[in-house]
């Protein structure tokens, strides 16, 4: 899976005896995640699951064992708008890992969103510009979103994302991949 980076962020309200997070993540901003390589996503491109209504979770820090909020249990709601896709979550406090997101929010330490999702086969386009690659995500799958402290993708999930202009197919660019971690 790969990750998103941030562009807006988190906002908790307690409400009637709930929490509420809302967040957005909006569409058609450009982000460098690394020395010329940028990345933008391109207006509802993850509009596909969304409208399905297939299961999407809110997670502490993409880390699938701390659920905060989910569509299925009717806790996480998604607006996929032509700008942003716009989140609101009900937060339940009867788990430590969600006790503790609140209070590190509370710190202000964990302020960002960041989504958790797979490109679709021919859902991006990269180009070459004078300053490096241009990548732009048109359709993906999400499958989660994340409240996290640093919303930026790590060295390790950029290098496994296919950068190149070339036409290699994704098992060869696995393959590819899968020895380059084992090399000493």
């Amino acid at each position: 899976m790969l990750w998103g980076v941030d562009h807006g962020a988190l906002e908790v309200r307690a409400e009637g005896g709930e929490t509420r997070l809302r967040a957005s993540f909006p569409y058609g901003v450009e982000t460098e995640l690394a020395e010329g390589r940028s990345e933008v996503f391109a207006s509802r491109a993850f509009a596909e699951r969304i409208e399905r209504g297939e299961e999407i979770h809110l997670l502490s820090g993409h880390d699938y064992n701390k659920p905060l909020a989910s569509r299925s249990a009717g806790t996480l709601e998604l607006r996929d708008t032509d700008t942003a896709l716009e989140i609101e979550a009900r937060i339940q406090t009867g788990t430590s890992w969600a006790r503790d997101f609140l209070a590190a929010h509370a710190a202000g330490l964990i302020r960002g969103l960041s989504p958790g999702f797979r490109a679709a086969r021919g859902g991006e386009r990269i180009e070459r510009r004078s300053n490096g690659l241009l990548r732009t995500v048109t359709n993906a799958s999400l499958f989660e979103l994340s409240a996290v402290t640093r919303p930026a993708y790590s060295q390790a999930q950029i290098e496994a994302r296919s950068w190149g202009l070339t036409t290699s197919s994704r098992s060869e660019a696995a393959s590819v991949s899968h020895l380059k971690r084992w090399r000493l």
